[in-house]
C-alpha cells in the first residue's frame, strides 16, 4: 500500500508519522518510511535546490516542474519497488502538495499541475492520503517555537499564502474524498497519531 501523509507547515506530520510507523512495525508491518521532495541521492539534490532560501528568484512553474522531477526518480528508486515486494509505503508529502502549493497558493491552476505530475509518476495516485489540517496560523506559531526545525524558502511565505494552501488541501480532501482521510492536528500528538494510525489500519483490512 502506498499512504501519503500530507499538511500545512507546522501540523506536526512528520513527529506524528514516526510514531504511526513504530506501531505498525510492531504489529508486524514491513513499513518503508520516505519523504518528498527527496528520498533518493538525486531527488534529495533537487529538494536542496528547491528549498534553498537564497533561491528567491525561482518561478513558480520552475518550482513545480522540479518537483515533479525530484517525484519521478523518487518513484522509480524506491517507492514502485517497494509496493512491488509487497510493503507499505509512508511517504511524507506527494503530488497534493504540489496541487495545493504551486496549483492553489501560487495560482498555477491544479489542472496543470495534475498534468505535469501525471507525466511524471505515470498517473501514480496514492491509495490512502491522510492530511494533517492545522489553521496556518496555529502551524506557524509552531514553527517559530520550534528552534530545531529547519527553516526553508516556504516557510517564509506570507500568512495568505498558507492560507490558499490549507484550502487547497481541504478542496482536494473533498474532491478525492475516496483516499483521503482529515485528521485534525491541532489535538495533542498522542491522538493525532492513534488517529492517523487508525486510518491506516482500517484501509489496510478492506
Amino acid at each position: 500500500m502506498f499512504v501519503t501523509i500530507e499538511g500545512p507547515e507546522g501540523s506536526g506530520k512528520s513527529t506524528a508519522t514516526e510514531t504511526v510507523i513504530n506501531k505498525l512495525r510492531e504489529l508486524g508491518y514491513d513499513v518503508l518510511k520516505t519523504r518528498e521532495p527527496g528520498g533518493t541521492p538525486i531527488s534529495e539534490q533537487i529538494r536542496n535546490v528547491i528549498l534553498d532560501k537564497d533561491n528567491k528568484a525561482m518561478d513558480g512553474r520552475t518550482e513545480a516542474l522540479l518537483y515533479a522531477a525530484a517525484r519521478r526518480q523518487h518513484l522509480i528508486e524506491k517507492v514502485w519497488p517497494a509496493v512491488k515486494e509487497g510493503k507499505i509505503v509512508i511517504c511524507d508529502r506527494y503530488i497534493d502538495s504540489s496541487l495545493a502549493y504551486q496549483g492553489g497558493a501560487r495560482g498555477l491552476g491544479i489542472d496543470n499541475i495534475v498534468d505535469i505530475n501525471m507525466f511524471a509518476t505515470e498517473n501514480t495516485w496514492p491509495d490512502l492520503t491522510l492530511l494533517f489540517d492545522i489553521p496556518p496560523e496555529l502551524g506557524l506559531k509552531r514553527i517559530s517555537l520550534n528552534k530545531n526545525r529547519e527553516v526553508n524558502r516556504l516557510d517564509l511565505e506570507t500568512l495568505e499564502f498558507h492560507k490558499k494552501v490549507r484550502q487547497t488541501f481541504l478542496n482536494l480532501a473533498e474532491k478525492y474524498s475516496d483516499r483521503f482521510v482529515i485528521i485534525d492536528a491541532s489535538k495533542d500528538r498522542e491522538q493525532v497519531a492513534q488517529d492517523a494510525l487508525d486510518a491506516i489500519l482500517k484501509r489496510l483490512c478492506k
